[in-house]
């Protein structure tokens, strides 16, 4: 006879499994409705208790002989990257994944998803997964409706061509700082750590206006100051899940971990800092001081010139309840400047790592993007080069940007249909989806497929973007034009697409151009050979290890970046 005590534990625990199993059957009765393929998954793609154990409990399912092909097949982050477009090729333009909590409408059709983009109203984010974004205030990542419109407006604004050019010049000065680093020894393993040090101060630069030298990761100190700005925005950066999931107010904790109260007094920190700027940039509006180019500063005056030009007349009550309604509030000036720097670093240094990593495999690309490199800068020093001037020149180079994320787009696009049912067209066909359907534009299987990229689809072509066009002009670079998709039907979504397209998107690009710029110019890169390998299999082991090394972790990123072991050399 069972103990009182194992009874306590069994029937809540059957209950569970019985509620499970009841929301599954009914979201499976909703899904079958659709009229779309349904695949059945046991646990919620979203569940943040699976999400934090998924990678390491899927290993044993797969060592046993029967009945779990789709479980670890799909449930697990990043499947897509391994998947690619296999499963659409499979069942088609659109599948659903049916779990216990939400059902999930897979999409790999390009007219689709710019349908989905376009309707803004209909489609939406899901806000309650993003609710954990608010972490200094409310900003363009967590508002919908009319706020997110107020947002937008105002922080469209910070990233202007004056911006950029600030990207420009600190990218490539960062980028010579990592190639004295890098240069001055036989070897290297640091590429993702060096990356992300890079894409920090880029975005200390363009972000507050500060400025600091690269250092290498060998030569680095290994204290964490969390006193320091720079020190805390790095600790922030790094430590974004306990950030965003428990708030920066419940990290000092007596029985919380060390470092997690480090990360509570770099918050501060970092709060603190942004308060000295916010006050400054407010006592230059008042005295009529000029504001500098970083995000920082034009967030700022962006939102006070909309507070005055929004401002009403003032009537005989005096000011109108509404005059500062146009405007972002402090904390939501806050709550901006970390989704800057939460969806920019991290996103763009895990990109320049692949990218450095992919270029090391082919030293046909970096010869192809020197060619152009020293035809656009001769023997200007690219450290002060105009980025008005250079930029729209470095079209191979821009080039390899796009191709790098197609195959490693570092984060997915994430929409629900909201409340209501919604009506979808997918190819022929149009079909109803329930309310509360999550819906994920499949951008891996997008970006791969070959019915839009051809037969060498999982292919890392840079060259793929450029076309040319004839002409009697022997400059075949003169020649050279930069391929784009129309928008109304673009397989090609890295940066999302319509209203919501990523506000950093030129950010991103300018930096990662301006890194590839002060690395090839002069200098190659490639893969140290094990023993008994020569230079080729040694490049051939690198693309194998890029491929079956990379995962997700909060983004897309190479899971044991150290393994690529690069050697940079001068190029005579």
């Amino acid at each position: 006879m069972a103990s009182p005590s194992l009874l306590a534990f069994i029937l809540p625990f059957l209950g569970w499994v019985l509620y499970v199993l009841y929301c599954l059957a009914l979201n499976y009765k909703r899904a079958r409705k659709i009229g779309l393929p349904v695949v059945i998954l046991p646990i919620d793609c979203g569940n943040p208790l699976w999400m934090s154990i998924d990678t390491r409990i899927l290993p044993f399912f797969k060592r046993l002989p029967f009945g779990f092909r789709n479980f670890t097949r799909f449930n697990y982050r990043g499947w897509e990257i391994k998947d690619r477009y296999r499963a659409h090729q499979a069942l088609g333009d659109a599948f659903i994944f049916v779990t216990p909590g939400k059902i999930w409408l897979q999409v790999c059709n390009a007219e689709t998803i710019a349908d989905i983009f376009a309707r803004k109203g209909d489609f939406t984010r899901p806000t309650e997964m993003l609710e954990m974004l608010n972490v200094f205030g409310p900003n363009l990542g967590t508002t919908e409706g009319q706020q997110w419109q107020r947002h937008r407006k105002i922080t469209a604004a910070c990233f202007n061509e004056h911006n950029n050019e600030l990207v420009w010049s600190e990218s490539i000065l960062q980028a010579m700082g990592i190639l004295r680093s890098w240069s001055s020894k036989p070897s290297t393993n640091s590429v993702a750590d060096d990356t992300r040090t890079l894409s920090l101060h880029v975005m200390s630069s363009a972000g507050f206006g500060k400025s600091y030298e690269f250092r290498g990761a060998e030569e680095a100190s290994t204290a964490r100051d969390s006193s320091s700005y720079k020190e805390s925005l790095k600790l922030i950066l790094d430590n974004c899940i306990p950030l965003v999931l428990l708030g920066p107010n419940n990290l000092n904790k007596w029985w919380l971990p060390k470092s997690w109260k480090m990360l509570h007094q770099a918050t501060v920190t970092f709060r603190n800092y942004m308060t000295s700027v916010y006050e400054e940039e407010k006592q230059a509006i008042t005295h009529g001081k000029k504001g500098g180019n970083n995000l920082m500063t034009s967030l700022v005056r962006a939102s006070q010139a909309v507070t005055e030009s929004d401002a009403p007349a003032t009537g005989k009550g005096g000011a109108s309840l509404q005059q500062h309604q146009g405007g972002l509030t402090e904390q939501e000036i806050y709550g901006n400047i970390f989704v800057f720097n939460f969806a920019g670093h991290d996103t763009t240094a895990n990109t320049l790592a692949f990218g450095i990593a992919l270029i090391a495999t082919r030293p046909d690309v970096q010869h192809w993007i020197a060619e152009e490199i020293s035809a656009v800068f001769g023997d200007q020093n690219p450290e002060t080069s105009s980025y008005v001037e250079k930029f729209p020149l470095l079209k191979r180079c821009l080039a390899v940007v796009y191709e790098t994320v197609r195959l490693y787009t570092p984060v997915a696009i994430v929409k629900t249909t909201g409340p209501q049912p919604r009506p979808l067209k997918i190819g022929e066909d149009t079909y109803t989806l329930p309310s509360d359907t999550i819906i994920i534009p499949s951008y891996s299987a997008l970006h791969t497929h070959p019915r839009h990229w051809g037969a060498n689809s999982l292919e890392w072509e840079p060259s793929r973007w450029i076309t040319s066009t004839p002409t009697s002009n022997t400059d075949t670079l003169a020649s050279e034009t930069f391929f784009e998709f129309p928008k109304a039907a673009s397989p090609f979504v890295a940066w999302s697409g319509g209203a919501r397209v990523c506000p950093g998107r030129k950010f991103s690009q300018v930096e990662f151009v301006g890194v590839l710029v002060g690395l090839f110019r002069q200098h190659r890169v490639r893969p140290v050979p094990l023993s008994g390998e020569d230079n080729a299999a040694a490049r051939v082991r690198l693309r194998a290890l890029i491929e079956e090394d990379t995962g997700m972790k909060l983004l897309l990123q190479l899971m044991h970046p150290e393994q690529v072991i690069l050697a940079c050399e001068k190029h005579l």
